[in-house]
């Protein structure tokens, strides 16, 4: 589903994407538990609602990416982890692999994702952390000096903010929701 663009208020983190992009991916919905081809899933009505809804926008550059989350409807005044990952939506939130990485961990695997803070940072990853506001709404922003190999799948919502410790890097708990971008 698409959703008209989302206003947060009082949030900071959000950076401008001024140049003219060479490529522009956006994706939009509103999160409801799984059913076969759907793009917006909850897997925890609890802390990401059903109605709750997510935006993001990628604009590739020539030497750069830019990557904007808006979410509304969440949980007022919490901290959530949002990640890029490499494969789509599905009926768990594994199915969406592991965040998307610039320059893949050599020593990662689908049963044990990168911990290294060498690979998993907020450099070579997409990190979108945010915090939202009384109303339940936020938005953030990353900004990468790199452009996209292939384009990631999905963005997860993790129940948490993103650890950075040695043995925990780009952890952030359990897979709340997850957004399926375009191919």
């Amino acid at each position: 589903m698409l959703l008209a663009p989302v206003l947060a208020v009082g949030c900071t983190n959000v950076m401008s994407m001024s140049a003219a992009p060479a490529a522009v991916v956006t994706a939009s919905g509103t999160f409801a538990p799984f059913a076969p081809g759907a793009t917006s899933v909850t897997y925890d009505p609890k802390l990401v609602p059903v109605g709750a809804t997510a935006s993001v926008t990628i604009a590739q550059e020539v030497v750069r990416t830019q990557v904007r989350l808006t979410v509304a409807g969440l949980l007022p005044d919490r901290g959530y982890g949002a990640h890029l990952h490499t494969d789509p939506c599905g009926p768990t939130g594994e199915a969406a692999g592991p965040h998307y990485q610039h320059r893949p961990d050599p020593a990662a695997t689908a049963a044990e994702p990168s911990v290294d803070p060498a690979y998993a940072n907020p450099h070579n990853e997409v990190w979108l952390d945010f915090h939202t506001d009384a109303n339940g709404h936020a938005a953030s922003a990353a900004t990468q000096m790199w452009t996209f190999s292939s384009l990631p799948r999905s963005l997860i919502i993790h129940a948490m903010t993103t650890e950075t410790a040695p043995g925990v890097a780009g952890m952030a708990g359990a897979r709340l929701a997850c957004l399926t971008l375009p191919a």
